[in-house]
């Protein structure tokens, strides 16, 4: 295998994936869309300010999308593309080791 071409590519999944909460964020989205409050309720150890930090992130890889209802009050969901759905082997796969070796 040539490495020097992996290489580039493997770092930009392990830096996305490898940031904290990140694959917390990517599971919860795995189970449909959700609004910011329903997320927070799944993680409730991460506070306000880093979620809203990690959605804008995962929102520019496109990884999620935000979807804005114009109703009153307005409802905001977030939601996985499929970009982000492609991660759902790779999660399940860190959740499988994890169970074995954590």
């Amino acid at each position: 295998m040539d490495y020097s071409k992996m290489c580039p590519k493997y770092e930009c999944a392990s830096d996305l994936l490898g940031k904290k909460w990140t694959g917390l964020i990517v599971r919860v989205l795995l189970g449909g869309p959700k609004r910011f409050k329903e997320i927070k309720e799944q993680i409730p150890e991460m506070s306000d300010k880093m979620l809203t930090d990690r959605m804008k992130e995962l929102e520019q890889c496109q990884i999620i999308k935000r979807q804005v209802y114009p109703e009153m009050p307005v409802r905001i969901e977030y939601e996985l593309t499929d970009k982000g759905r492609g991660l759902e082997p790779v999660i399940q796969s860190i959740q499988d080791w994890s169970e074995d070796w954590c």
